[in-house]
């Protein structure tokens, strides 16, 4: 085959795939249309949600789709709004927020490498929501939930974040890589059924949002011609520099120069057992491939989201929130004030009767009775006279208060989370009572929570699991508040090990009085009513004076080296130092020989031997000293 023909081969072939390229994303495209059609009505509620919670409350869904206004019967009818949808949220969000969970694991078992692996994962958990700001995100995610009912988190990787290991061919920088986690508003996820309850009833997803161009054109190189693009959705590019740009609820965006970048996520299949990712903007095919994390049960992988829902619904995809059951409330809420305003209003200008012709109607309705105005009617005719419009009824106050009430029992939160000390309860356990009511009633949206933030935590595991290779540098904090260097391993991360759990975090104030009441109560000493040395030092540690009873006591220094000769004895040979404790080296060397992690060694015989040769020059020292010492 000569030159001419291998050039019209590859030119063949370029044609054919640009062809099937432009087929797939033409397809996409159409898929996202479809889905957004579908997911219209769903989509109508979450902007009424918002139009009320902004204090937009006379609008309403139309049968035909899309917001209307609502007409005015009379022109001099009342509009106020009196928005109580809006206090009784942020009481919601306050009470959500005021928990604050941290992501902790718990080991597997009592062994020392699912304790020492728990340990590294929970440094690794605290290391990236220090970075990444995971409580103003859990913030914003809880503000959408609320707001709209669901609310998503993507759990991805960046590889331009972290330190920088080198270069490429093209004298490019190499970075180690970051998690990065953003949140993403409902309106920008688009399910192929709206009808399963979770991530596992779907087959594929997909992922819409308004970016500029100079965004797709640095991320994929490819040059897309922008448009002007109106709507709810925004770019909220998450970065390990900077947080996601916040979209509050009303901001109706119009981006220029943009364009709406498609992600269809598909799940594994059997022709596609790595699943598929398809990336579309401007019609054009930005990427095509498998699905890049491995984050899934059983190193499958899977969607890089995490759904939060505010109240789980059977059969329907994104969640309930409280505002849909409190607009009708609030309708009526409206309607009684502002008729009992108008009441009022009647009451205090008065309606006047006046007999045809007598007076100047004109004058009158234009001024109204003004103070030590001069009526003049005609001679023989009826002066005017105010109608008689009774008091205002008894009815509207009873109605006032039932509806006042009926916000408190949609939302689950009681007037004494809004700073009102109901009248009747006096005592401090009917209070405790009443607190412990509203905890309970939002045990659901509580469990939500805690249920997306440990899937979030596993789904950052699995991508440190996947992408930091066989040595990994991190700073981690450790419970004395120092910090420590640590060197890990993908190995080091197996998270079907490990338990996660959402605590709440604790105040300094009730740690210190719980310590306390422990102390007096004898159950922090031992059989003789001594205080140990550890609980002392996690005592002095709770007080602020930690780093005092750590400079008296340094064995667990001497368990922190001989745990690092640990890693090190099976790859090169280690001689002990003349400084080591040797009793303390020898009791973790043989507790390490013991655990269930050497016996998952390949040469363990060969790494026993160089354990045993290491522990004898320990023996060989420690007698040495005892000699000279005698």
């Amino acid at each position: 085959m000569n030159t001419e023909e291998v050039r019209l081969n590859e030119e063949t072939l370029a044609k054919q795939q640009e062809r099937e390229d432009a087929r797939i994303a033409a397809e996409v495209e159409a898929d996202y249309a479809k889905r957004r059609e579908e997911r219209r009505s769903v989509e109508n509620s979450w902007v009424l949600n918002m139009n009320f919670l902004c204090g937009n409350q006379y609008c309403d869904v139309s049968p035909l789709g899309g917001l209307v206004e609502e007409d005015e019967q009379f022109y001099w009818q009342s509009r106020r709004v009196f928005n109580h949808i809006a206090p009784t949220i942020d009481s919601r969000i306050s009470k959500l927020e005021n928990r604050k969970p941290e992501l902790t694991v718990r080991a597997f078992s009592d062994e020392d490498g699912d304790l020492k692996a728990a340990k590294l994962a929970t440094g690794i958990l605290r290391y990236v929501q220090d970075r990444i700001g995971f409580h103003e995100l859990s913030s914003r995610a809880t503000m959408w939930s609320e707001t709209c009912g669901s609310a998503f988190f993507k759990v991805g990787w960046d590889e331009r974040g972290g330190r920088q290991v080198g270069v490429d061919i093209d004298n490019r920088p190499v970075y180690e890589g970051e998690v990065q986690v953003s949140v993403v508003p409902p309106f920008e996820i688009f399910p192929d059924r709206l009808d399963a309850d979770d991530f596992d009833g779907i087959r594929s997803l997909i992922h819409a949002r308004v970016v500029p161009v100079d965004y797709i054109m640095e991320k994929f190189g490819v040059a897309i011609p922008g448009r002007e693009i109106s709507g709810i959705m925004s770019y909220s590019e998450s970065t390990t520099a900077k947080l996601p740009n916040e979209q509050t609820g009303m901001n109706f965006t119009s981006c220029e120069n943009a364009e709406v970048l498609i992600e269809r996520y598909t799940r594994p299949t059997m022709d596609a057992p790595e699943g598929k990712l398809e990336i579309v903007a401007g019609g054009k095919l930005l990427f095509s491939g498998v699905l890049p994390f491995v984050n899934g049960e059983r190193n499958v992988r899977g969607f890089p989201f995490v759904k939060q829902d505010c109240m789980r619904l059977p059969g329907a995809f994104f969640g309930c929130s409280v505002i849909e059951r409190l607009i009708p409330v609030q309708r009526a809420y409206n309607a009684v004030r502002n008729r009992k305003h108008e009441f009022l209003n009647r009451l205090s200008m008065g309606v006047l009767t006046v007999e045809d012709g007598s007076i100047d109607t004109d004058e009158l309705s234009e001024e109204g009775l003004l103070p030590g105005k001069v009526l003049v009617y005609r001679q023989g005719g009826k002066p005017p006279e105010l109608l008689d419009c009774g008091g205002v009824p008894n009815e509207f106050k009873d109605e006032e208060e039932w509806l006042e009430k009926e916000f408190a029992m949609i939302s689950g939160v009681s007037d004494l989370s809004q700073n009102s000390t109901p009248a009747r309860v006096t005592s401090a356990t009917g209070l405790q009572l009443l607190l412990s009511q509203d905890e309970s009633r939002m045990t659901g949206t509580i469990m939500s929570i805690d249920r997306a933030l440990k899937e979030v935590g596993r789904q950052i595991l699995r991508l440190y699991r996947q992408f930091a290779g066989t040595a990994r540098l991190m700073t981690l904090t450790g419970e004395d508040k120092k910090t420590q260097v640590y060197y890990f391993n993908a190995a080091s991360l197996d998270v079907n090990d490990l338990q996660f759990e959402a605590k709440e975090s604790v105040t300094p104030a009730e740690k210190k009085a719980t310590l306390l009441n422990l102390y007096h109560a004898g159950l922090l000493t031992d059989s003789e009513g001594k205080l140990t040395a550890e609980n002392k030092h996690r005592i002095l540690e709770a007080f602020g004076f930690g780093s005092y009873e750590s400079a008296r006591d340094i064995s667990f220094l001497h368990a922190s080296k001989a745990g690092e000769e640990n890693l090190e004895i099976r790859e090169k040979d280690i001689l002990p130092d003349v400084y080591d404790d040797h009793k303390i080296h020898i009791h973790e060397h043989t507790r390490f020989l013991l655990s269930a992690e050497f016996k998952r060694y390949k040469n363990k015989e060969e790494a026993k031997a160089k354990f045993i040769a290491h522990m004898n020059e320990h023996k060989k020292m420690l007698a040495e000293q005892e000699s000279a010492m005698e």
